[in-house]
């Protein structure tokens, strides 16, 4: 199995970044084109991301302001099964972004695509939570 970990400080309360990370309206500011869904344990989430990329997930972890993870049930191949997360940690002013995304069956390009487009993501959430920066979505990998 191959997994891709980011860790990141952000210069925002808790509750913010939480919010940001597990609500439709906080995912499509800097992941999804579109999205659906109610941050609760087993909730189906859509993930919108065009026509051809229509996938959803489970909620496996909803911890308010602490933990919150998605498997992948509908979506490309090497996607199914794999888990999106994220875990929080108040740290004085900031709060410490631990990101996951576990379960690909191997290394595959689309795997080392994602691991770049992962970090290029939770730049953007940094700087729209720290700085109100929106970035459409048809830029955010040239952002």
């Amino acid at each position: 199995m191959a997994d891709i970990f980011h860790e990141l400080p952000i210069n925002a309360p808790i509750d913010r970044v939480f919010d940001a990370v597990s609500t439709p309206e906080g995912l499509d500011t800097w992941w999804t084109e579109r999205s659906a869904g109610s941050p609760r344990d087993g909730a189906e989430y859509e993930l919108w991301f065009g026509p051809e990329y229509d996938w959803r997930a489970r909620m496996t972890s909803c911890v308010p302001n602490s933990a919150f993870e998605l498997e992948m049930v509908r979506a490309d191949d090497d996607w199914l099964g794999t888990r999106v997360g994220l875990k929080l940690e108040p740290g004085g002013p900031i709060t410490w972004v631990r990101f996951h995304r576990t379960g690909w069956p191997s290394p595959t390009e689309h795997y080392r695509i994602s691991c770049t487009c992962w970090a290029m993501y939770l730049r953007i959430l940094r700087r729209s939570l720290e700085h109100g920066e929106s970035v459409s979505y048809a830029s955010r990998l040239n952002a």
